[in-house]
């Protein structure tokens, strides 16, 4: 390591002010920063000063996400496996399929492996075009500011791909992650300086601009000619009754076997990820108790208020808590050390509010 540390020395010269590669400093940077840890450090008294700085800070979060990544690769497979047997296929015509057959790893919706890797050929393509795409115009602006490349789009380009279909086409998942990193980050200043977090708004922005891509019951699992309603749809038209009628249990909705977003589905999963956060002290556990608190008290004003047209009305917290994107939500997105409220009280309020 040490002679890699004076390598990266010997070079730094010619990407500075001056050198003969000055326009790639950003680039270099990148590499530089993502290797050791920044050699500058802040002395005056008006600066804050703690034992981890931002590059440890978004590594600990994309830790916390293994939980998820883990569960999301078996459930996509799974759901995908499942399908296929459900319609009678043997075989997929394309090049999953032929990766998947030469290695004989088969689809059988029972065995660990096949699902696994077969959702690791769904999860691998969203999530390399959000990294080139994104990055892309990452380096784009690091170059015109002439800065460097924070770390904090390795997080967002985790978060953004866990929150997609897992059919969502690869064309979309560029726009959206071009649009959340240069419409609700850069043009505010970068890291640190946005109010949006930037994976929430290019995902809302393909929610609302491909409604039918991000929506209905044929794109949470991704096999051409199957189509499902994912537990949290079956809830908007029938209630819980209608839930438990498919055959879906509350024990089965939190430990995240069912369709859905890809990194979405299981609250276990993110749980396991959300101690992690509040261990390292890297997410505010006041946030993700507002959060939890909001949505039970919202809950249950509205268990109390009732409805005969929305029988989402009476579906008890617990239930909330399993469906959806809100587990997902409450510990990865609420928790944006940037876009987050900063003041203890107003952790509270701010995570009360989104629930």
């Amino acid at each position: 390591m040490a002679r890699l540390r004076r390598f990266l020395d010997r070079l730094e010269p010619s990407f500075q002010k001056g050198g003969p590669y000055h326009k790639y400093f950003a680039l270099f940077e990148m590499v530089d920063t993502f290797l050791y840890t920044p050699k500058d450090v802040t002395r005056g008294s008006p600066h804050v000063r703690d034992g981890i700085d931002l590059k440890r800070l978004m590594s600990y979060v994309v830790l916390a996400t293994f939980p998820v990544l883990l569960m999301m690769l078996w459930n996509t497979g799974n759901q995908a496996n499942s399908a296929m047997a459900t319609l009678g296929m043997t075989d997929l015509d394309n090049w999953r399929g032929w990766i998947l057959n030469t290695i004989g790893i088969g689809y059988d919706p029972n065995s660990v492996v096949a699902n696994m890797l077969h959702g690791l050929l769904y999860f691998l393509p969203i999530y390399l075009t959000t990294l080139i795409a994104g990055g892309t115009f990452e380096v784009i602006f690091a170059a015109v500011r002439n800065h460097e490349v924070n770390e904090g789009f390795l997080v967002t380009s985790m978060l953004y791909s866990l929150t997609l279909p897992p059919s969502t086409p690869l064309w979309q998942v560029a726009l959206g992650i071009i649009f959340g990193v240069v419409l609700g980050k850069e043009v505010f200043g970068g890291t640190g300086k946005n109010f949006l977090n930037p994976a929430l708004t290019g995902r809302a922005f393909l929610y609302f601009a491909y409604p039918a891509q991000m929506s209905g019951d044929a794109i949470w699992t991704a096999i051409d000619g199957f189509s499902g309603a994912t537990p949290l749809a079956l809830g908007a038209a029938g209630g819980v009754e209608a839930i438990t009628n498919a055959g879906f249990t509350w024990t089965q909705t939190f430990l995240g076997s069912m369709a859905g977003s890809i990194g979405e589905t299981s609250t276990l999963a993110c749980l396991l990820g959300a101690a992690f956060l509040i261990y390292t002290r890297v997410a505010s556990f006041r946030i993700i108790f507002g959060v939890f608190l909001g949505m039970v008290i919202t809950s249950l004003l509205f268990n109390l208020i009732g409805s005969d047209t929305n029988p989402m009305f009476a579906m008890p917290w617990y239930w909330h808590l399993t469906l959806g994107g809100l587990a997902f939500g409450m510990i990865f997105m609420a928790t944006d050390p940037v876009s987050a409220a900063m003041t203890n009280t107003s952790r509270w309020v701010y995570g009360g509010l989104i629930g």
